[in-house]
C-alpha cells in the first residue's frame, strides 16, 4: 500500500540527495519503496528540478487538501482516529479539525463510518451519545390529516408555485405561552411580510377573517397560500370565498405534510427574524398593534441578497405595479 511521506522523511531525502546518495539506498534508509521515492521527486521538485524538502512538503500538503476523492482511508489513519475516540473521547468534528491542522482531509461521515463499522461496539461506548446512529432518511408519506375538512395537500399545488412567480403566499402563526397569537403572511418571491395580532388567539373563524382583510387589496395577485395542519386553519374555505373574484381561479389553501416545516420554509425563517423583536416567553399583549406593524415594516425594509440587496417592500410593490399594467 502506498503511504504518505512525512516531513521528517522528506528532510532525510533532501539530505541524502545533497550527499549524492543513490536512490536505491535513499529508499532503503528512508523506509519507502523506490517507486514512492521516484513519485515524490517527480511530483514535488521545483520547476528547475531541485528537491527542497520544505517546498516539497508544502506542495504535498496543498495537493492533499485539494483531493476530494472517496478513496479508502489509510489503515494507520483509521488506527489514529480510533485512538482519538477511545483515548481522548473526541467527537468526529474535533477529530476532523485536529487532522485538518496536519493537512489531512477527512470528512465527518468517514469517521462515522468507522464507528458504525466497529462490530464490537467499543468505539460507540466512548462517544458522547452512544446510542446515536446516522441513518438515511426514510421517504415521508403524504399526511392524511383528519382535523381539517376538505384539506388540499401541498402535493396538489401547481408546480409553478415554487417561489419563482409572484402571488404565492405562505401562512403561519407565532404564538406565546399565554394563548395569544400573531398571524404572519409572506409572499414567497419578494419576501414581503404582513403581520397582525389576533385578539381571539388561535380561533379559526377570526383568523380566516384576518387573512382576507390583509390580502383583500391584493386579491387580484394572490394565487396560492401554503400553511401547516394546525386546527386554527380549519376555516380555510372561508379564505377562499373571501378572496374569490369573477374571471379568476379560486385561491386555494394548501397544507404541508406533518413535521415538514421546510415545505413552508420562507415563513419559518421570517418567524426567526420576528423573534429578534418579540423574544420567546414574552406576552404578546404587552405589545401594541402599532409595534407589531413596525416589526413588519423593519423586516420589509431589510436588504436581501436574493433581491440583489433590494428590500421586500420595494420589490413587492414593483410586482403589484407590473401586475396592474399587465392586466
Amino acid at each position: 500500500m502506498y503511504n504518505q511521506l512525512t516531513s521528517q522523511q522528506r528532510s532525510q531525502i533532501f539530505a541524502l540527495l545533497q550527499r549524492k546518495t543513490q536512490r536505491k539506498e535513499i529508499a532503503l534508509i528512508v523506509g519507502c519503496s523506490q517507486s514512492t521515492l521516484s513519485r515524490e521527486l517527480r511530483r514535488n521538485s521545483t520547476a528547475k528540478g531541485h528537491y527542497l524538502w520544505e517546498k516539497a512538503h508544502a506542495k504535498a500538503m496543498d495537493r492533499r487538501k485539494r483531493t476530494t476523492s472517496n478513496r479508502k482511508l489509510d489503515s494507520i489513519l483509521v488506527w489514529r482516529i480510533k485512538q482519538m475516540i477511545t483515548d481522548h473521547l473526541w467527537s468526529p468534528e474535533q477529530i476532523r479539525g485536529v487532522l485538518g491542522k496536519e493537512g489531512i482531509s477527512v470528512s465527518i461521515q468517514s469517521i462515522y463510518n468507522i464507528i458504525n463499522a466497529d462490530v464490537s461496539g467499543e468505539l460507540r461506548k466512548h462517544r458522547r451519545h452512544p446510542n446515536f446512529r446516522r441513518r438515511p432518511k426514510a421517504e415521508r408519506k403524504p399526511t392524511k390529516a383528519t382535523n381539517i375538512p376538505d384539506r388540499t395537500s401541498i402535493h396538489e399545488r401547481p408546480s409553478e408555485a415554487d417561489g419563482h412567480r409572484f402571488g404565492d403566499f405562505e401562512m403561519d402563526l407565532t404564538v406565546d405561552s399565554y394563548g395569544h397569537a400573531i398571524l404572519v403572511l409572506l409572499e414567497r418571491l419578494t419576501g414581503f411580510v404582513m403581520m397582525e395580532r389576533l385578539p381571539y388567539g388561535k380561533r379559526a373563524k377570526p383568523l380566516s377573517e384576518a387573512v382576507v382583510r390583509l390580502l383583500f387589496a391584493y386579491r387580484k395577485c394572490v394565487r396560492t397560500i401554503t400553511t401547516d395542519n394546525g386546527s386554527e386553519f380549519t376555516a380555510h374555505s372561508d379564505i377562499t370565498a373571501g378572496l374569490r373574484m369573477k374571471g379568476r381561479d379560486d385561491v386555494i389553501v394548501y397544507f404541508a405534510d406533518a413535521y415538514c416545516s421546510w415545505q413552508k420554509g420562507a415563513v419559518e425563517n421570517v418567524n426567526k427574524l420576528i423573534r429578534q423583536y418579540i423574544p420567546k416567553k414574552s406576552n404578546f399583549n404587552s405589545f401594541s398593534d402599532r409595534f407589531i406593524m413596525d416589526v413588519a415594516k423593519k423586516i420589509n425594509l431589510r436588504p436581501r441578497k436574493k433581491l440583489g440587496f433590494s428590500n421586500p417592500k420595494t420589490e413587492f410593490f414593483k410586482q403589484i405595479d407590473n401586475f396592474a399594467l399587465a392586466s
